[in-house]
């Protein structure tokens, strides 16, 4: 079910962020730091006099005017807005800065805060295109670039963003394949800004920027997409040695070509071959008897002769071989 939350959230006694009553809610500031002051020099005012000619007239004439002036003088703050009305008709748009009201005439229909607010959104349990269920967090930064409009031509226009932005969501959700919404967030942000942006502008608000925080996928479809993509790795690896086995083909293809038509070159290579892999203690190697053949080595106890001897010509070089067992008697 689709949930919707604005921050920041009005208080509890229904005002907003600025002190200013939130926009929907018709009310009169009673008092301010100026007005306050003036009612207070009045009053003061109205008591001397009053014990100076000894009459109560004069401190009730300044009580009086000290409650209309604070009704009567109101401040708006720079960011605020404040449409005013008159027998139910708008009068102006005000602030920021000082104006007056006529008690019982004007009434003021909404204090518009104009700074960028925040809205965070959640389609919850969705389908996307090809029919997987997510859960997508959101939030959205919009201003009200029109307090007039935004006063008169919606009835809560907070409430009315919240909406507009879920179902924008929704839609674009589902129209949308599960690879795009999670492999190119940045296209879905500004159209998804745009669907939302040509909502809100006939209510004077802008919508700036929309941005996806989270996409909750369930939890059987992330490990198939994970084996999924552990199985696409393992094609790619099986790849890069396919072609590392093709290059090293080509390779041997070339040295082929050049021992061709050179026999002494070739035999000086098997040899080499062949010493790398004795010269190991323990080592044994199985070569074909036409290869020793070609290389002039004789059969293959030759071969294992050749084996035995050669550590211990490695040894001792000069040292020429004892008299057999069988001489020394």
């Amino acid at each position: 079910m689709p949930i919707i939350t604005s921050s920041p959230a009005p208080s509890k006694d229904g005002s907003g962020p600025s002190g200013a009553v939130a926009q929907g809610t018709a009310s009169i500031h009673f008092g301010n730091p100026v007005s306050w002051l003036l009612a207070g020099i009045i009053t003061l005012a109205g008591v001397i006099w009053t014990a100076t000619v000894s009459s109560p007239t004069y401190v009730v004439a300044a009580l009086i005017v000290s409650v209309l002036l604070l009704v009567t003088l109101q401040i708006a703050t720079v960011w605020e807005r404040v449409v005013v009305l008159r027998f139910g008709h708008f009068r102006m748009l005000a602030g920021p800065g000082v104006f007056f009201l006529i008690p019982a005439v004007d009434t003021i229909a909404a204090w518009i805060d104009q700074r960028v607010q925040t809205s965070t959104f959640t389609a919850e349990e969705t389908l996307t295109k090809d029919t997987v269920p997510v859960d997508v967090d959101a939030v959205l930064f919009w201003v009200a670039w029109d307090a007039k409009k935004a006063a008169l031509e919606v009835a809560s226009y907070r409430d009315a963003i919240g909406w507009a932005a879920q179902t924008a969501l929704r839609d674009i959700i589902g129209t949308t394949n599960l690879s795009d919404l999670l492999s190119n967030r940045q296209a879905v942000d500004d159209k998804l800004q745009h669907t939302i942006d040509a909502r809100t502008t006939p209510w004077g608000i802008t919508v700036q920027s929309v941005e996806i925080r989270d996409i909750k996928i369930p939890d059987n479809l992330q490990d198939a997409m994970s084996r999924q993509a552990q199985a696409e790795r393992e094609r790619e690896a099986r790849v890069i040695l396919g072609d590392a086995e093709r290059q090293i083909a080509a390779s041997f293809m070339e040295a082929a070509k050049q021992y061709e038509g050179n026999n002494v070159a070739l035999h000086l290579r098997a040899m080499n071959m062949l010493y790398e892999g004795l010269k190991e203690r323990g080592a044994m190697i199985i070569v074909p008897s036409t290869a020793v053949e070609t290389m002039g080595l004789g059969a293959i106890t030759g071969l294992s002769a050749l084996s035995g001897a050669l550590p211990g010509i490695a040894a001792n070089p000069t040292t020429p071989p004892g008299p057999a067992s069988g001489e020394n008697g």
